[in-house]
């Protein structure tokens, strides 16, 4: 056996003890393990052992470093935490390092998103105040090289790049704040490279990517994910930056979640303080309770909170802690039903465990978590036919008010709002990502300003652009799908003009799912007036004196 074969044996065999021996500690919380249980445990580590063996010594392919570490990194460890539930992973160095750097909300770079078409690798979008975007950097420039290193296709010295993915470009444009980066892009209707000279800066990662007046006196908020530590600041200043409103739409939809914390934090701007937020009870540990300690702070307005099947987690427990505390209209589909807390474990060689070690609880009483008992991981994350469409045999609970809410499958929605449904024509395009493409194409010959709109003249200029794209398309196609069509090529052209904020504003005037929303508001105002009352009378009967 190879000193290196032995090293990942000894990592491996390493991290199943520490495994046991903290079921070992934990157990002491709720019961000392018995011997059988070790005995188990000890024979399951020799077989381990014994299989890895005869895989080095008999494998057809040598045993390299790669193909070791792939068979531990991505195979043995991941897999025994897979059977345990879908949530408990493992991390690698790269993944952890990555995933505190997400956690902390910041890195240092130019600022931009990047994607690969065909060989090349594009710029999605410049993030606003950022190196690139002051810089001038436009969605669709293709990155040709980054501080004269060619990247795929010919560089700018004529010679064949090596092929470099996302990830490699992404890396090369990272680095210590205040360092300079020479990136050399291509940009359609410009016949020579263009240099930019930029300085690496720190590049916050805002959860809240749109916040405004959507209408007078209704605010507007996205919220994509909790995934790092500034969340629920950024969520008092949108709030705050609005001014005075009548109501609220909180979108959390497609929002994975991200830090606990950061969702206690943001529900407890809504909710009164002192009033239960979340609860996690485990196996090994106390039962936590996590309430609102700063309270709504005279934010007396209807809130309509718009989730789909993508709102998972922290995005979860805020949904449920508004619909239990009757303080919001939960709006649009069933929530994806996760209801496991993970505790981060460092490991050595700069590895990490995410062990689930709680389930949490809204403050009704709710379990979120969906069944994922004999569910493949595939249909797990992917698949909704397992989802529930009904609520006959979910666990009930209620909300402060009484009102009967569910749990066990997601967080139902107190009105439905089904999402808009794409034709065949409308999925073709955005997979040849027509909108985006077009909008370079057309900026190269045209201006626009913020009164643009887009006519006929322009679904002519984007009609001729798909048939030299290859892309099929009919008369019926373009005016079946006009209204949306409209609004993608008005946004993706706002976006590289003025900003990603302004290409989400065109898209949230259209989203019919917002307007829903926004129709909303009265029921939820009634909601949380009626929950009051009730509230008052409970209150009330339960004083001494009053019984009637």
């Amino acid at each position: 056996m190879t000193s290196r074969t032995r090293r990942s044996l000894f990592f491996v065999v390493a991290f199943l003890v520490v495994c046991g021996a903290a079921g070992a500690f934990l157990d002491r919380n709720v019961g000392a393990q018995s011997s059988n249980d070790q005995s188990t445990l000890r024979d399951s580590l020799k077989q381990f052992t014994n299989v890895y063996s005869v895989v080095e010594q008999n494998y057809a392919e040598p045993m390299t470093k790669d193909l070791v570490d792939t068979a531990v990194y991505d195979g043995a460890i991941p897999d025994m935490l897979h059977v345990l539930d879908p949530h408990s992973n493992f991390y690698d160095p790269k993944a952890f390092a990555e995933m505190r750097e997400e956690e902390s909300g910041k890195y240092y770079g130019v600022g931009m998103q990047i994607m690969q078409q065909n060989d090349k690798i594009v710029v999605v979008n410049p993030f606003e105040g950022t190196p690139s975007f002051k810089a001038g950097i436009r969605p669709g420039d293709v990155i040709v090289a980054v501080n004269g290193k060619a990247i795929n296709g010919t560089g700018p010295d004529g010679k064949p790049a090596k092929e470099a993915t996302t990830l490699d470009v992404a890396n090369m444009l990272k680095g210590p704040k205040g360092t300079p980066v020479d990136i050399t892009i291509s940009r359609e209707g410009t016949p020579q490279p263009l240099v930019f000279h930029l300085i690496r800066a720190e590049i916050p990662r805002a959860s809240v990517d749109l916040a405004y007046d959507i209408q007078p006196g209704v605010g507007y908020i996205h919220i994509k994910d909790f995934a790092e530590e500034e969340t629920g600041q950024e969520v008092a200043a949108a709030l705050q930056q609005m001014g005075p409103i009548h109501g609220l739409i909180i979108d959390l939809r497609g929002n994975p979640g991200g830090l606990l914390s950061e969702a206690v934090s943001v529900s407890g701007d809504f909710l009164e303080k002192g009033q239960v937020i979340v609860s996690q009870r485990g196996r090994a540990f106390p039962p936590i309770t996590y309430r609102a300690t700063r309270g709504e702070q005279g934010r007396a307005y209807p809130i309509v909170v718009l989730v789909n099947r993508g709102t998972a987690s922290a995005a979860e427990i805020v949904s449920g802690a508004l619909q239990d505390h009757d303080r919001a209209l939960i709006a649009g589909e069933t929530t994806f039903g996760k209801g496991l807390v993970q505790t981060v474990y460092p490991l050595s060689d700069s590895t990490a465990l995410a062990l689930t070690t709680y389930h949490y609880y809204t403050p009704s009483g709710r379990l979120i978590q969906r069944n994922y008992t004999g569910v493949s991981m595939y249909d797990y994350f992917f698949n909704t036919s397992d989802r529930p469409h009904s609520d006959a045999n979910r666990e009930v609970k209620l909300t402060d008010s009484g009102r009967p809410v569910y749990g066990g499958g997601g967080i139902s929605p107190d009105a439905h709002i089904d999402a808009p449904k794409s034709n065949h024509f409308q999925d073709v395009l955005m997979e040849q990502y027509a909108f985006f493409n077009f909008a370079d194409h057309y900026l190269v010959n045209h201006t626009v300003t913020k009164d643009f709109k887009v006519d006929d003249s322009v679904i002519k200029d984007f009609e001729a652009f798909l048939t030299s794209k290859q892309i099929p398309w009919t008369t019926e196609d373009i005016s079946g799908a006009r209204d949306w069509i409209d609004m993608s090529i008005k946004s993706e052209l706002f976006t590289s003009i003025f900003g990603e904020q302004a290409g989400l504003k065109v898209r949230a005037a259209w989203d019919p799912m917002i307007a829903k929303s926004i129709s909303l508001l009265p029921q939820a105002e009634a909601l949380k007036a009626t929950a009051q009352k009730i509230i008052a009378m409970k209150a009330d009967a339960a004083t001494p004196g009053n019984a009637h």
